[in-house]
């Protein structure tokens, strides 16, 4: 058994499993947000969360979206969507901030 499996071993059987700050924040393969606008796409979590947090302080109903789950570090490919027709408007927000 090597160093990794040991660490493994430790940190799945103190405390559970991991999970990202903000995992919940993210639909991962949810259809119903295919026809929303995308706004930007994001390689990490935390910085999606923080544009989608712009948006949301601003009135827009901004959503998280990923085709897959993320790995490890909350990385992948991650998009900031809005609902339809709302996109422009969207970006010219966070391109003020």
């Amino acid at each position: 058994m090597g160093l990794r499996d040991r660490l493994g071993r430790i940190l799945n059987t103190a405390g559970g499993p991991s999970h990202r700050d903000g995992i919940d924040e993210l639909q991962v393969g949810d259809a119903a947000y295919d026809n929303w606008d995308i706004v930007r796409d994001f390689e990490d979590l935390d910085t999606a969360r923080a544009f989608r947090q712009a948006l949301a302080e601003q009135g827009y109903a901004a959503v998280i979206t990923s085709d897959w789950p993320l790995d490890e570090w909350g990385r992948g490919d991650i998009s900031l969507r809005v609902p339809a027709g709302q996109g422009i408007d969207a970006e010219e927000v966070l391109e003020s901030d």
